[in-house]
């Protein structure tokens, strides 16, 4: 049996999170690897892949996926860099890790903020999700540029190795 069940702090802030201004819906729980592998081959029309080396928990509005890379080999879900795959192809890798993300949602950063997308620009900080970003990850508040910058820094070929799968 597949555990898909949620690091204590995604937990929290799926618990959290009610109706917001921001463009971002968790699921109950990590997507199924059926469902992964079903849905990237379908994005990335390549057939010979399954999208194992991700761990998706969201999606926003026009079927972009949030979820985590599993790109730091041994270490735990909570480490994992947070990635954003859009629903045209668009690709961000919006957060190092589970708490550097948790502060990103709570100053409202979701996923159409850090593309750009939002024509008002980032919501209002959410104040439950702030919490949850000042219980889990203390250390980790930073401004979001930081937040995305950091994460652009540490992994700048993400769009390559996006790349070199899609057909």
């Amino acid at each position: 049996m597949i555990d898909l069940s949620f690091p204590p702090m995604l937990e929290d802030l799926r618990r959290t999170r009610g109706a917001r201004d921001m463009d971002f819906e968790m699921y109950e729980a990590f997507e199924h690897p059926d469902e992964t592998a079903w849905w990237y081959r379908l994005w990335t029309g390549n057939e010979e892949v399954d999208g194992s080396e991700f761990r998706f928990f969201g999606m926003e509005g026009s079927g972009g996926y949030t979820g985590l890379w599993l790109v730091r080999e041994g270490r735990p879900l909570t480490e994992q860099p947070v990635v954003f795959l859009g629903s045209e192809g668009e690709l961000a890798v919006m957060a190092t890790d589970l708490g550097a993300f948790l502060w990103l949602v709570a100053q409202g950063h979701g996923p159409c903020e850090v593309m750009g997308w939002s024509d008002d620009g980032p919501c209002e900080p959410d104040p439950g999700a702030l919490q949850v970003a000042r219980r889990h990850a203390p250390d980790a508040c930073r401004d979001p540029g930081e937040i995305l910058g950091r994460a652009r820094e540490e992994f700048p070929d993400f769009q390559g190795y996006i790349d070199a799968q899609c057909r």
